[in-house]
């Protein structure tokens, strides 16, 4: 019978508690929620770690070990530093502005459209503009990259000829590191 472990350190100012099946990660940015549930894996936390594992683990049960260890490392860092997304606003034919709502972002006159499409933002992302240069600001990875991917989706160019009509919001930055 083998055993697989994964062991994830807990940092000071960190604090974790696990509740059932509910991973709850405290810090200076504040708080994540997570559910880490999946038969055959078990999710325990000992003297400043979290033990991910599982008895005789199956091929799907050493993906899910990984996947919760990868959870739990960006939840802690979330808590901790945080997690910063730059996009980039890019347009040659016509002007566009973005513009951020409270929950919601609007970009108006995206290829001359009359309308300005919105977007929702994710959880508890701050969004800010910068001249052409949107930072995405969070906790929590998963919202994030969501509210990022939302807006790159948004502004996506259809019916026409890609090479022409480069318009849109792109994503150039993920947590200091370039795309």
């Amino acid at each position: 019978m083998t055993t697989l472990e994964k062991r994830v350190e807990i940092p000071p100012g960190i604090e974790v508690s696990l509740v059932e099946s509910v991973m709850v990660v405290k810090g200076p940015k504040g708080e994540i929620k997570k559910t880490m549930k999946y038969p055959g894996v078990t999710v325990r936390k000992d003297a400043g770690e979290v033990v991910i594992g599982a008895e005789n683990p199956k091929k799907r049960q050493w993906a899910i070990i990984g996947t919760y260890e990868a959870h739990t490392k960006n939840m802690i860092k979330g808590v901790s530093l945080g997690f910063e997304y730059k996009m980039k606003i890019i347009y040659s034919h016509f002007p566009m502005s973005v513009k951020v709502d409270q929950k919601t972002i609007s970009v108006e006159n995206y290829l001359g459209e009359k309308v300005a499409r919105k977007t929702k933002i994710v959880g508890d992302c701050e969004v800010k503009v910068k001249g052409t240069e949107v930072v995405i600001t969070g906790n929590n990875i998963e919202e994030v990259g969501q509210t990022a991917a939302n807006l790159e989706q948004h502004t996506k160019v259809k019916n026409k000829d890609p090479r022409v009509f480069q318009d849109g919001i792109y994503l150039i930055e993920k947590d200091g590191a370039p795309v």
